[in-house]
């Protein structure tokens, strides 16, 4: 019995060895790739090549320019409602299938009803407003 165990626990560990050889492979090829990159490429410091880059364009004034926050909360609701709508493609093939569809239909409507408290507090916050 403890031999079988011994050898499970073998097998178990020399799968994952396989794994932790691959992500040590993975990291040394990157940090080959990287170090290469970082003998090979000229180091030529101009005061042109130092200025920030803007499309072509010459930049002008500050560094700093200040953002709205409201366009990121835009993001973040597109962010939230778009992995939403990815939950319900599975959602519709497991509502056809045999035995499943009251159940997941009542679970769906949940889901979709914490989407609309979500939705009704972003709109009564006034997130939802263009000003």
């Amino acid at each position: 019995m403890r031999d079988a165990t011994v050898v499970v626990a073998a097998d178990y560990f020399q799968a994952y060895s396989v794994v932790g050889l691959l992500a040590v492979i993975g990291v040394l090829f990157v940090a080959v790739a990287f170090g290469a990159g970082r003998l090979l490429r000229p180091v030529v410091p101009t005061p042109e090549k130092l200025l920030t880059y803007e499309c072509g364009v010459d930049p002008v004034g500050e560094g700093w320019a200040h953002t709205q926050v409201r366009y990121y909360v835009y993001a973040f609701l597109y962010v939230i409602f778009a992995v939403d709508s990815i939950f319900l493609f599975p959602w519709a093939t497991v509502f056809a299938a045999d035995g499943y569809g009251g159940t997941t239909l009542v679970e769906m409507f949940i889901f979709l009803g914490f989407l609309a408290v979500g939705l009704l507090y972003a709109y009564r916050k006034g997130v939802l407003t263009w000003t």
